[in-house]
């Protein structure tokens, strides 16, 4: 499925250069491809960063706001539900108008919303500020992979996008560092201020060196009914999943959101293949290498977001770190996704994707299961062990799955295969995240009763055992105040091993995911169409 394209470039005082076949080198800033690469990076370390940061300054935001567990939950699962809504259809614009444009216009709100976030005094504006971050970051997150797309030749491509994918990877580990140095040291609002500078720095430099790059056969009109048919489906399919432990797994309204979200795939496929230009041309999914690296994608984002959302309450609530130190505690999981993606890039580029990909979620799946063993009085030796090995597995994935997808995708299409592989990621952290949140509390509600019990605590009526329930979710043990100290202690001693018990279970699931990818990681190839669109500009 290859497709020889020609590459219009407009911008401000540009001439269209020549077509792939005869590129014409790049002078000065505007089109450099390396300068491209830095701006399109500086970007999506915005979005990458606020999909981890936030986990820090939740237990920060949720007392200060007195959100509930659910809230919390929202504040993540919000950005990720819009970016994993809208990515498709943000990279469809690109291709159709340009991804120059959807990539300053997404920096620009992206900063603004961020803005207001850490303005905002209620969870439920954190929420909806949050929901708007996610719109437009999907705006800028396909754009750039269709910008490095189109100006970096064929040769050189692989390394951009393996450089892309180690800021992302880097982004991603870093955000709990980051968040908790700023909510230590600053305050939770920090968290989002920080984005306004850095926005400020991507669209300056956006303005002064993206040029816009389209392909002669771009798409010239838009699939409305499919991108109301898909989003309505991914939106009922997330929301049942988090909504059911609330509703119960066995309710009518849990399944009736599933099957409407069933339907709507179905509807949805249906109509693409009847529909002139399609939001997804179904045709994208014969090839077996892309079709695997998006399930791939899907699989380590839930390993990895849903662990890592657990994570954070492990270290703050039950161990009883800092953000700041928790965040520390963290580094080996950043430092090993740093080190591990060049290293990964270099495998990729002589060995081809499978060998890695593979490696990769096999080293995954143990550090899950490592993670499983933990409790309270584990050492930070061994907890730097587990999320070292963590970070040295996602390396080769963050990196070689983004080829895969895009490099198997014609260059009009580009757009649309950077906004599959971030839908991907995006759903597979919103899934993840609800997924394991639901193993979570099944755990909590059907062992607290009885260890509470077992302790020789004081029975609880069934609204106080609920608000209990909720509180040890997160690791917080519920201690009244002037309660007895050795009533204290027994108390967080339930609290603490109860919420141990949900979080090794839902280590286990992840590990079970992460295995189900490595068969998965066997089917992915280099990508073919990675030529079509390169070389609009030399190095």
């Amino acid at each position: 499925m290859t497709s020889q394209t020609t590459i219009s470039a407009t911008g401000p005082g540009d001439k269209a250069p020549a077509a792939p076949s005869d590129p014409t080198p790049s002078t000065g800033l505007r089109g450099h491809p390396w300068f491209t690469l830095i701006t399109v990076a500086v970007g999506v370390m915005m979005v990458a960063l606020d999909g981890t940061i936030v986990a820090i300054a939740n237990p920060a935001i949720q007392k200060d706001l007195g959100a509930s567990f659910a809230d919390v939950q929202w504040i993540t699962n919000g950005y990720f539900l819009a970016l994993a809504v809208s990515l498709i259809t943000a990279g469809k614009l690109g291709d159709r108008f340009g991804h120059r444009q959807t990539f300053l216009i997404g920096v620009t709100g992206f900063a603004l919303a961020s803005g207001a976030i850490g303005l905002s005094h209620s969870i439920a504006f954190v929420v909806t500020f949050r929901v708007l971050q996610g719109l437009f970051g999907a705006l800028l997150m396909p754009a750039a992979l269709g910008l490095l797309r189109a100006t970096f030749p064929a040769e050189k491509l692989n390394m951009a996008i393996g450089l892309w994918g180690m800021v992302i990877g880097a982004s991603t580990a870093g955000g709990p560092i980051l968040g908790g140095v700023l909510v230590e040291h600053v305050n939770w609002q920090s968290v989002f201020f920080i984005n306004v500078p850095v926005g400020a720095i991507a669209l300056v430099l956006g303005v002064l060196i993206l040029r816009d790059h389209r392909a002669e056969n771009a798409p010239r009109s838009f699939d409305i009914l499919g991108i109301v048919l898909l989003s309505g489906a991914m939106f009922c399919l997330v929301w049942a999943l988090i909504k059911a432990p609330t509703w119960g797994w066995g309710s009518g309204t849990t399944w009736t959101f599933l099957a409407v979200s069933v339907l709507g795939f179905a509807l949805f496929a249906f109509w693409e293949q009847k529909v002139a230009e399609p939001l997804i041309p179904l045709g994208l999914f014969r090839s077996v290498p892309l079709s695997a690296g998006v399930v791939l994608m899907v699989l380590m984002a839930i390993a990895f977001m849903g662990g890592l959302f657990f994570v954070t309450f492990y270290l703050q609530n039950v161990h009883g770190m800092s953000p700041i130190d928790a965040g520390l505690h963290l580094l080996p999981l950043t430092g090993m996704m740093i080190v591990g993606s060049p290293l990964a890039g270099a495998a990729i580029t002589k060995l081809g994707p499978r060998i890695p990909l593979a490696g990769g979620m096999a080293a995954t799946a143990i550090a899950m299961y490592g993670m499983s063993t933990l409790t309270s009085d584990t050492g930070s030796g061994v907890m730097s062990i587990w999320f070292a090995l963590l970070g040295f597995g996602l390396a080769p994935v963050m990196v070689g799955a983004t080829e895969v997808i895009v490099g198997n995708a014609p260059m009009e299409l580009s757009g649309v295969a950077g906004g599959l592989q971030q839908a991907a990621m995006q759903i597979g952290g919103s899934l993840g995240t609800a997924v394991l949140g639901a193993v979570m509390a099944s755990r909590v509600d059907n062992d607290l009763a009885g260890n509470w019990a077992d302790a020789g605590l004081p029975k609880l009526t069934q609204p106080q055992l609920d608000a209990t329930a909720e509180a040890v979710q997160v690791g917080v043990a519920p201690i009244a105040p002037n309660t007895p100290e050795a009533i204290a202690a027994k108390i967080t001693q339930v609290a603490h091993d109860t919420f141990i018990s949900g979080m090794s279970l839902a280590c286990l699931v992840a590990a079970g995911v992460a295995v189900v990818a490595v068969f998965v990681a066997l089917l992915t190839k280099r990508g073919e169409n990675a030529e079509a669109g390169a070389g609009a500009a030399h190095i």
